[in-house]
């Protein structure tokens, strides 16, 4: 299916049962209310989504599980976040096969790639497939940046045409609009920072407390986008202490406790991580449960 980068793509949590099985129902009614709430896209595999511990068979259920539910609405896209160019250009031929309809692409995993081989690792994969491709420029949890000299030599792949904008430096917005004008959708891939850069001209949103809260997260990048700053920015000053646990380690088990509060998910985590305890659990809860009493209403 064409589509455009434009718009809301939630970073979908994977949703797992108490011994640790993939819990479709659970995700089906997540990925429902992303989609009733009116999302553009959505993405599996990232770094909410346990990307590192799903196995592969795993990743094919939930691609053609996704596929099947979204019935064309919304285009389904597979992140690839792997150690080797060898494995990634697999994933790029498993996710054409399963049925996603684009890819998202962090550099090489556990290895700091210099320029040539980090561009060299993107267009061998961009050259592989037709797949569109958003390139995930997160230097401060990968180690690597993606830099607008690096994006030069990229834009001679025609399906690298997005960026999921990471760097938490909300100026580098204007960089990529003044070196490459439109060649690249931009996408924020920080929630803290998600009105801020869809201001200054960014396409749209990799969202994570979407997850949540979907409804207040289109909300205000349809609003932004229609020019109701002033409506947006009252959304946004009550989503902001919510926004911040997208932006810590353990953002997987924060949002994932919102989700439970809210009823579109349960806090079972894959191990090495845990689910919260304590004092740490409490305090986020808090967070939410504050969130939640204060929730804005949307009409």
């Amino acid at each position: 299916m064409h589509f455009e980068w434009n718009g809301v793509f939630p970073a979908l949590t994977t949703k797992f049962t108490a011994d640790d099985q993939l819990d479709l129902p659970v995700f089906e009614k997540n990925l429902q209310a992303q989609l009733n709430a009116g999302v553009h896209g959505i993405v599996l595999g990232g770094t909410l989504g346990e990307a590192s511990v799903l196995t592969t068979a795993e990743k094919e259920q939930l691609v053609q599980f996704a596929v099947e539910k979204c019935a064309g609405k919304v285009p389904v896209i597979l992140n690839i976040a792997e150690g080797s160019t060898r494995e990634a250009l697999q994933q790029a031929v498993n996710a054409k096969t399963w049925g996603a309809q684009g890819l998202m692409m962090l550099p090489p995993m556990r290895y700091k790639s210099d320029h040539r081989e980090t561009v060299t690792y993107f267009k061998t994969v961009a050259d592989s497939t037709d797949l569109p491709i958003m390139i995930y420029n997160n230097p401060v949890d990968y180690k690597i940046e993606v830099t607008l000299d690096m994006f030069a030599e990229l834009a001679a792949c025609k399906n690298i045409n997005a960026v999921k904008e990471s760097t938490r430096d909300v100026t580098n917005v204007t960089r990529m609009r003044n070196r490459f004008g439109d060649r690249f959708k931009l996408l924020c891939g920080v929630d803290t920072l998600a009105m801020e850069e869809l201001c200054l001209g960014a396409d749209g949103w990799v969202a994570g407390l979407v997850c949540a809260f979907p409804k207040e997260t289109v909300a205000i990048y349809n609003l932004v986008k229609a020019g109701r700053i002033a409506e947006a920015t009252g959304i946004y000053r009550w989503f902001m202490p919510l926004l911040e646990l997208d932006i810590h380690p353990k953002l997987v088990q924060y949002i994932k406790l919102a989700e439970a509060q809210v009823g579109l998910g349960s806090e079972y985590v894959r191990a090495p991580r845990l689910a919260l305890t304590g004092k740490e659990r409490e305090d986020i809860l808090k967070i939410i449960t504050d969130g939640i009493a204060a929730r804005p209403n949307l009409g």
